[in-house]
């Protein structure tokens, strides 16, 4: 059954949804791919290795079921990664993707971040797609070793949010 998109609400880390962060990424990390050791770092503490850093997690609700999520990793003053991004199976193709790219570019771009970075495989196409969609470009892969699974590197550059709330002239 199919919950209305009226009742789609994002809402940043709750610990009571923790279990949900992990339980959707490895989902598609096991689909194709094998848990890693960085998997298991955010999975296993998720506030000392992002919230307490500056990042954030954010958790889309259909009423008070989580079918997705996404979080944003602080990366020095002026650089965020948008990573762990899942939509549990039964709520795709609902622009729940869209909606959170929105929320964590929003996020990276209030937090003072000047530029966002996505490290992935062009395996996920559909997900390539959405990063392409919300302006993010590919650039060479640097020699961030985290992510055995990582074949491809994409940004965007961020201006920086007007006062009054409104971002810069390139959005």
């Amino acid at each position: 059954m199919r919950t209305p998109l009226d009742t789609i609400t994002v809402v940043p880390y709750r610990e009571e949804f923790r279990a949900a962060f992990e339980q959707l990424n490895r989902e598609w990390i096991e689909q194709y791919f094998e848990l890693e050791e960085a998997d298991r770092e955010l999975f296993s503490d998720p506030e000392g290795t992002i919230l307490t850093r500056g990042g954030q997690i954010f958790f889309v609700l259909a009423g008070s079921d989580v079918v997705g999520t996404c979080a944003v990793l602080r990366h020095g003053a002026d650089v965020c990664e948008i990573a762990k991004m899942a939509v549990a199976p039964q709520a795709r193709r609902r622009g729940l993707g869209d909606l959170l790219m929105e929320v964590a570019v929003q996020y990276g771009r209030e937090s003072g971040a000047r530029r966002l970075i996505i490290v992935s495989n062009t395996v996920l196409e559909p997900a390539i797609r959405l990063y392409r969609k919300h302006g993010f470009i590919p650039v060479p892969l640097s020699a961030d070793d985290r992510y055995q699974r990582a074949n491809i590197r994409l940004e965007r550059e961020l201006r920086p949010t007007e006062p009054g709330g409104r971002p810069g002239a390139d959005e």
